[in-house]
């Protein structure tokens, strides 16, 4: 295992998916937790992440001291500047500021650098405002850009390394293969991560948790994470769980419909089928805020399924499919040092009253594993490679206040769009697509009468996480079909537009 100190990028979860994808387990731990409690896991390398602070600063976070003559460290940009620091060394502010795309010079024999060109056809991605001005004691430079002279650095004889740039985004070439050496020739770690192994794994540990007797209801929406969670709690447990869909009025068109069809029918695991939609409704009404209706469906979302235990018979779990991006970037609630981009319905404040235990056999795996592991489970196709979908569901597709007749437009426009990538064999080729009902009326004409109606827009990205994401090149021609199709069949939208935003600066969802 490689253990991940992280000191709040929002890109810290791409270092372990990167290692992952490699074949090699990682874990991460915010800064503020106790090293301890990660080190008895006995890490074979430890790697310091970026993070928005700044090592010139006293009360920034810096490395737990237990870590140090202990095994192999990459520090990554933040990281490598506390590493620095730490040892002996400088850091300065406001000089050779570097955002964006790079040139790196590699310069000596490195083994992060193994299988990788030398010279400065290396493009790498930097995002620094301090750098490393002197390195300490038994480091040497193995790399520089222009704006970062010590832009990869070495100490070979305790297994110390520092990089300015950011191997773990899509924009660094090579930077997987950087993470894998890390791995591989520096820690001398062993691949041994697999869906497969992960699998039997969760199904004992599932076993374990619940016990002989245990009975456990599993909150199913029909989506890849909960329906891959209630598979594999089925496989573990079989008759002892029951499954609780809750209809909270905010799915996509026909999507109740199929979840009662594969669950109840073809895959035989006990359904109960539970419409809160006018409960979940006027909860929301009235609400805007984008934070406060995650939290009200969170909340509302637990009552009913403290209701439904009630009437389940011996129920002591709750399954949930929280997948590990919604821990880490929820992390910040529990007091660590992320900027808070969006809490989770489905992370963390269970109220005291609850006396469901929690079952989250996915929490520690990425979107894409979930994916395989449905996969190795038999899930069909369909299901498997469905476009995510977020638990507040259409709620957070509405900026401003929710109505019903809201969600019935936006239900109906979504549809069409999906529709039409369909037809046009694009849809797996997008990592997400959606609609979105803006809070914004605007003037139109239709059979010469003068209209007063909303705007659609329509998102499209593609990614390999969901944690960067480019905008999906659609034609002319295929926007003006859709956007023809919606104005003409969808009463209450008179104006269609297209998000061309990538992610960052924007976020995939609109709220």
């Amino acid at each position: 295992m490689i253990l991940i100190i992280d000191f709040g990028s929002q890109v810290t979860q791409l270092i372990a998916r990167r290692l992952r994808e490699a074949g090699f387990y990682s874990e991460i731990m915010p800064s503020t937790s106790d090293v301890n409690k990660y080190l008895v896991k006995n890490p074979k390398g430890i790697i310091l992440s970026g993070g928005p602070n700044s090592v010139t600063q006293i009360d920034t976070p810096r490395a737990p001291y237990e870590i140090w003559n202990s095994v192999p460290v990459l520090g990554i940009c933040y990281g490598q500047q506390t590493l620095c620091e730490q040892l002996g060394g400088k850091v300065e502010t406001g000089i050779n500021r570097e955002f964006g795309r790079a040139k790196l010079d590699v310069i000596a024999d490195c083994p992060l650098f193994y299988n990788l060109p030398k010279g400065t056809d290396f493009d790498v991605w930097m995002s620094h405002g301090d750098h490393v001005s002197e390195l300490p004691d038994g480091f040497k430079v193995v790399a520089c850009s222009a704006g970062a002279p010590f832009a990869a650095i070495a100490d070979h004889k305790r297994r110390y390394y520092g990089v300015q740039f950011h191997p773990e985004v899509a924009q660094t070439n090579g930077g997987t293969q950087i993470l894998k050496n890390f791995a591989e020739l520096i820690c001398n770690c062993e691949k041994g991560w697999s869906m497969v192994t992960y699998k039997y794994q969760a199904i004992q540990k599932i076993k374990e948790q619940v016990g002989k007797s245990g009975q456990v209801i599993c909150g199913l929406s029909g989506g890849v994470d909960s329906s891959v969670t209630a598979v594999l709690l089925h496989k573990a447990i079989g008759e002892r769980l029951t499954c609780v869909f809750v209809d909270h009025g905010l799915l996509r068109k026909g999507e109740a419909e199929e979840v009662i069809k594969l669950f109840g029918n073809h895959l035989n695991i006990k359904l109960i089928h539970k419409d809160a939609s006018n409960f979940f409704l006027s909860k929301l009404k009235g609400i805007s805020n984008p934070e406060q209706k995650r939290k009200i469906i969170g909340a509302s979302f637990i009552d009913v399924f403290t209701e439904e235990a009630q009437k389940i018979e011996g129920a002591e779990y709750l399954a949930q499919g929280t997948l590990y991006p919604d821990v880490i970037e929820s992390i910040s609630i529990s007091g660590g040092k992320h900027v808070t981009i969006k809490s989770h319905h489905n992370v963390g404040g269970l109220p005291e009253h609850m006396r469901l235990k929690l079952v989250e056999p996915l929490r520690m795996l990425f979107k894409d594993e979930v994916r395989l592991l449905g996969k190795e489970l038999g899930l069909p196709k369909v299901l498997i490679d469905r476009h995510p979908f977020p638990g507040p569901g259409l709620a957070i597709r509405i900026p401003g206040s929710i109505s019903s007749d809201k969600i019935n437009v936006l239900r109906d426009a979504d549809a069409i769009y999906l529709e039409e990538i369909r037809k046009a064999g694009l849809y797996d080729e997008i990592w997400q697509a959606f609609a979105v009902l803006l809070p914004v009326k605007t003037v139109g004409v239709m059979g010469d009468q003068r209209t007063y109606e909303y705007v659609c827009g329509l998102r499209a990205v593609t990614s390999t996480d969901g944690m960067t994401a480019d905008i999906f090149p659609f034609t002319t021609e295929f926007l003006a079909h859709v956007s023809t199709r919606i104005v003409n069949e969808v009463s209450g939208i008179n104006r269609v537009v297209y998000d061309y935003t990538s992610k960052p600066p924007g976020t995939i969802e609109w709220e």
